[in-house]
Formats: C-alpha cells, structure tokens, sequence
C-alpha cells in the first residue's frame, strides 16, 4: 500500500474494511493490546517528536490520527476493536505517577479499555506499582528506547518481583527498532527474565528487529507474550529472518494483536490486512486477533 493509497482510503472504508476481517473471522471484534493515549500536553510533544523524525524516530513518520482523546476511543470503537490500551511510559523520573493518575482517569472515560500504568527506575517505584496493582490496574507498560534505562536496573527488582507475583502483563518495548541505543535489545531482558521466571512480558513489535530471540524467551517462560504492532506492514522496513514464520506458527497462543494507534501512518485495517498476508490461517488470526488476548487480559463486561 502506498502513502498515497495510504491517504485516499476514507474513514468509512477504514470501517468496513476493518469490520469484514473481523466478522468474516467470526469474531465478535478485536482485542488490541498496543494502543496509546495520553495526556494531550505529552500527547502534543510525543507527536511533535514524530513530526520532526527525531533522534529516537529516525524517518519521516506522519500520524494518521490526530482527534481528540474522545474522538479516538470513538475512533477505535467503531473499528470494533472491543478492548484496547492507553499504555502510558514514563520518559523520565518523576513522571509515571502523574500517568498512572490519568490512566486511572482515562479508565473512566473508556470503560472497556485495559487499565493502564508505568514505572521507572527510581526509588518509589515499589511503592506506586503496588499501590496500582492493588487498585486494579490490568496492564503496565515500559518503553527503554525512549526511557534510556536498563531493564534489570537495581531499582526494579522489588517492582519484577510485585508484577511476577501478580501475573498482570507488562509491555516491554525493548526491542532496537526503530532506532537502537545501549538499552535496547534482548540481553537485558533475558536478565530480568532469569531472575523473575513468573513475569508476564508482552515484547512489543515482536521484539524487531531480533525477532528470533525475543521469540526463544517464549520457549523457556510460559508467560512470555508478543504482540504484532506494526509488523508485516508495508511501512516497517526491518528484515524478516528465515524461519520466522514457522515460529509464529509454533508460538500462535503467544501472539497478540497490537497496532501503535494512534500513531501510525495507515489505515488501521493494514495491520490486519498484514498479518492476514502472511498466510498462517483463520485459526491463527483468530487467534492472535481475539483469543489469546481474551484469555490474558479477559473479554470486555456488558455497557455501562
């Protein structure tokens, strides 16, 4: 799909477009786990940053959705995506508990959403993290790319230990894409991993561009998840190994849906259309689309 094809696909295509993958799936929608919202002055900056291809961007990356917080959790609605995340990182120290406020508040405002929350290495964190878990969050997310931390940081380890124990799920972007530094890759991880073998991890963008061992970490610990966020799209421009295929086969009950909406440059439904490309079957998308998460974080209550 071409950045000009990209552009010409309406809103209202973008809907059905969605909607007949997920109905000729017979799924009664789409769980994504890899959603982002923020508040809208650190929402204004992210994309700012997007806007200006900065360091930790690399390439022009123009956002396709650009409404207002409401707007957007209309937005994904109407896409059917049932469940999905506000996945706030904290970028620095002092921060994440400002965060985990919103995302308590943004829970309010989008019920079906998976309560959201950060953390950083700092010396409260043990504290806001099982203050959180104890209030009900279902999902943290950390993002060493941008937060230029190691993941076994010392002042981590009574936070692993809580988030083991409690089996809620952490996004861990931690993967060199889209711009590598000396925080980045699957060493770390693999660390924190031995040392707390119960954590349940979800490597964001399958862990690109080390696909393959982001992917062992799933052999050796039951809990280990992925999710697909922007691969297999025609604008992510990593190298996809031999092999990898038959391990998303292998591994197709530790596969989640993820999208990075809103800040993605094509229609949503081009994740989708991606990952039905691959040619793994209705199963495995269903799967990955629905079931996997379903049984993770849980299905969606009535309408409040």
């Amino acid at each position: 799909m071409t950045e000009a094809d990209q552009q010409e696909v309406t809103w209202a295509q973008e809907v059905r477009d969605a909607t007949a993958f997920w109905e000729r799936l017979g799924l009664p929608g789409l769980l994504d786990v890899h959603t982002h919202f923020l508040p809208e002055r650190i929402q204004r900056r992210v994309w700012a940053q997007f806007d200006e291809a900065g360091p930790k961007i690399g390439r022009p990356w123009p956002i396709r959705y650009r409404g207002t917080t409401q707007e957007r959790v209309e937005q994904l609605r109407a896409l059917g995506v049932r469940r999905f995340s506000s996945l706030p990182y904290a970028h620095r120290p002092g921060i994440a508990g400002y965060l985990n406020e919103w995302g308590a508040e943004f829970k309010l405002l989008a019920p079906e959403s998976l309560w959201s929350a950060t953390f950083y290495p700092e010396p409260e964190a043990g504290a806001y993290v099982s203050a959180a878990l104890e209030a009900g969050v279902e999902i943290f997310k950390v993002h060493v790319q941008v937060g230029e931390f190691d993941l076994d940081d010392p002042l981590l380890d009574p936070v692993w230990g809580l988030l083991a124990e409690a089996g809620t799920p952490v996004v861990v972007h931690a993967g060199h894409a889209p711009v590598g530094n000396d925080f980045t890759g699957p060493a770390p991880m693999a660390r924190v991993l031995a040392a707390h073998p119960r954590l349940c991890l979800v490597v964001a963008h399958l862990g690109a561009p080390d696909y393959l061992d982001f992917m062992s970490f799933a052999d050796t610990y039951d809990r280990v998840h992925l999710d697909t966020t922007m691969t297999f799209t025609d604008f992510w421009t990593t190298t996809y190994p031999d092999g990898m295929l038959e391990r998303l086969a292998d591994l197709g009950d530790r596969i989640l849906l993820g999208t990075d909406f809103p800040t993605i440059p094509y229609p949503y439904a081009h994740q989708l259309e991606g990952l039905e490309r691959l040619g793994l079957g209705d199963d495995w998308l269903r799967a990955v689309c629905w079931h996997n998460a379903a049984a993770l974080v849980g299905t969606p209550g009535p309408p409040m």
